[in-house]
């Protein structure tokens, strides 16, 4: 059977695995704007963000003038520091439970479902999905699974046990696509159903809704991509790529005829968020918007992930709900108010996301 990470994940792994993430005041060269894309999803693209979590990440700290400690101390906030992230790519498996959980804790808002059989699914299906870790957490455990070995044989018991139980290093990226059919006695995907159903409010959208999930579930794949906010977009282009390769050898590759037509799909089914300005329906304001500089007008959406905007122009149709009121947004956001989005995409324009989306990434 082929395995996408001997393709076009370890190609990434070889090559583009050493990510490089500098904070914004490191000036870095620009590449050529993409008329395409909103100015925000090209600025948003092209930063760099210091990662949320770096106990796993291997630091370089750059020089500090140290005249005095008074200098230090001004010039703390300017100091460069580069951090550098060797990423690994996983298949999904049983231990990776509670890092998974984690990314997709707010997958539905605050909507109480079961997220951990959810969570099951995905691991459970490992010919078809991806997660992420850093090389160094992975190390580490490894690492400790090796000195593990060096104790009494009833502790050497009892650390086993209790190591197969946990998370083998921190998941920073998954993606995967559960077949909506093949998966529909499951509670969670009913009430995934459910809750989908009932956040459609428009009355013609709904009843595209229901036929598509009860009539045309056979051929609809549920599209997953959750991942902390700074992760390089090469990786998550990669991640996009072994998805979609892994599909298409599923339908040769899997040991029946069953599974392997449940990887045939017709269409996507995508959940995700974006932020939508406050004044995006007033139209008095957004023609007095228009009269701004170009640099001074606000973006009518922001998508949280760059590549939303791409399925959201290919997509066959979408809508938007109301999340939560307690779910904060940013204070530089302070125009804008975070929506849910949810989009189908036929899998024949699925090329066009991949070309689309390898333009936006490698220029």
């Amino acid at each position: 059977m082929k395995s996408t990470k001997d393709k076009s994940l370890m190609d990434l792994q070889k090559k583009d695995s050493s990510m490089v993430i500098s904070p914004s005041k490191k000036k870095n060269k620009r590449p050529k704007p993409f008329m395409a894309f909103s100015s925000f999803a090209r600025c948003n693209l092209f930063s760099h963000a210091t990662p949320q979590n770096p106990k796993t990440l291997k630091q370089i700290e750059s020089p500090i003038d140290s005249d005095s400690k008074l200098e230090e101390e001004e010039e703390e906030d300017q100091t460069e520091e580069t951090i550098e992230v060797d990423f690994e790519f996983f298949d999904p498996k049983p231990n990776d439970f509670h890092g998974v959980k984690l990314l997709l804790q707010n997958y539905l808002d605050k909507f109480h479902w079961d997220l951990s059989g959810f969570v099951d699914l995905i691991l459970a299906q490992s010919t078809v999905g991806t997660v992420v870790k850093s090389a160094d957490s992975q190390s580490d455990n490894n690492n400790s699974d090796d000195n593990n070995n060096d104790n009494d044989s009833n502790e050497n018991e009892n650390e086993n046990k209790q190591g197969n139980n946990n998370d083998e290093g921190e998941i920073f990226a998954l993606i995967s696509a559960l077949n909506f059919c093949r998966y529909k006695e499951h509670k969670c995907i009913k009430e995934l159903k459910q809750y989908l159903v009932s956040i459609c409010k428009d009355g013609n959208t709904k009843d595209k809704l229901v036929k598509l999930l009860e009539e045309q579930d056979k051929y609809l794949g549920l599209l997953i991509c959750q991942r902390f906010v700074n992760c390089p977009y090469p990786l998550v282009l990669k991640l996009y790529e072994a998805l979609f390769d892994e599909i298409n050898w599923a339908t040769e590759d899997e040991p029946t005829e069953e599974i392997r037509d449940s990887y045939r799909f017709k269409n996507y089914l995508l959940v995700t968020k974006i932020f939508v300005n406050n004044n995006n329906n007033n139209r008095s304001e957004r023609r007095n918007a228009k009269r701004k500089a170009d640099q001074n007008e606000e973006e009518p959406i922001i998508y949280v992930k760059e590549e939303d905007e791409i399925f959201r122009e290919i997509c066959s149709w979408s809508f938007t709900f109301e999340l939560s009121a307690d779910d904060p947004t940013p204070s530089d956001l302070k125009n804008y108010k975070k929506m849910g989005l949810v989009m189908v995409v036929k899998a024949e324009d699925i090329s066009k996301f991949r070309n689309k989306f390898k333009s936006l990434v490698e220029g």
